[in-house]
């Protein structure tokens, strides 16, 4: 791990620092983003050589014992507190839907959000299965862009929407709504659940020149070309997080039924 993205346990992480270098990383090429839910998990990040980490709510949620969208405000904001202050590595807030409905309390708690040393934050467009209506969801975004512009601090909006994750609309219909978030000031975009790469290279055309993230979603999927079709940053979400619960419930179920650890099938 080098010193210069582990914080010295006597030294506070110099936030602006971080929110400036988060906000080179989306000008140009393609980074990756570790999503840790835990301070062992920023460790090993750093350690891997990730320029940048995002929070995850699933994740959080889980070593909670609960599901996604069910941890307070208050809860993420004392977590985002937790990883900003374990790490001098740029850390994107996975903010859910800014906990408020309405714009002028969106804007309250992500003043909040950036209390905590956040270099970015995400705001989606998900109300529990459905999706706000597009004027509400672009006024929500708009009201986050006001709030951040008068902190005063250099924090990187994303414009989310979760329709295409959901399953209830359609890749153009997530385009327009994108192309409106970037319009009312979101820097970078995202729709988590888009998979081809046709797609992804129509959004990236469209909402340009806005970078885009996408979530690593599909085994099929690499880094390369998402790259080459022009996705700036690259997020894994939830998915470390299932994988880890997903080994610990392999390996937990083999002691308490076979009574000893996994063993390859070679063996």
């Amino acid at each position: 791990m080098s010193a210069s993205s582990a914080a010295p346990d006597n030294a506070a992480p110099d936030f602006a620092a971080a929110r400036d270098t988060f906000r080179r990383l989306h000008e140009q090429g393609c980074f990756v983003l570790a999503n840790p839910w835990d301070i062992g998990g920023v460790r090993r990040a750093e350690k891997l050589g990730y320029k940048a980490l995002a929070s995850t709510s699933a994740g959080f949620a889980w070593s909670l014992g609960r599901d996604d969208n069910q941890v307070s405000r208050d809860e993420v904001l004392a977590h985002l507190t937790t990883l900003c202050a374990s790490t001098a590595l740029p850390v994107n807030a996975d903010y859910e839907d800014g906990f408020a409905s309405e714009p002028a309390a969106v804007a309250e708690n992500v003043r909040l959000a950036i209390g905590t040393g956040v270099a970015g934050l995400s705001i989606e467009d998900r109300h529990g299965i459905d999706l706000y209506p597009i004027a509400l969801a672009t006024e929500r975004i708009r009201a986050s862009r006001e709030a951040i512009d008068r902190s005063g601090e250099n924090v990187l909006l994303v414009g989310r929407s979760e329709g295409l994750l959901l399953g209830n609309t359609t890749i153009d219909t997530t385009v327009e709504r994108l192309i409106a978030y970037a319009a009312a000031g979101a820097d970078c975009v995202y729709a988590p659940g888009i998979r081809s790469l046709a797609d992804i290279r129509a959004l990236v055309t469209a909402v340009a020149p806005t970078p885009v993230n996408v979530l690593l979603i599909d085994p099929a999927m690499n880094v390369p070309e998402l790259a080459a079709a022009g996705v700036r940053r690259v997020s894994v979400g939830g998915g470390f997080a299932k994988a880890a619960w997903a080994a610990y419930e392999r390996v937990a179920r083999s002691v308490i039924e076979d009574g000893h650890w996994p063993r390859s099938k070679a063996s």
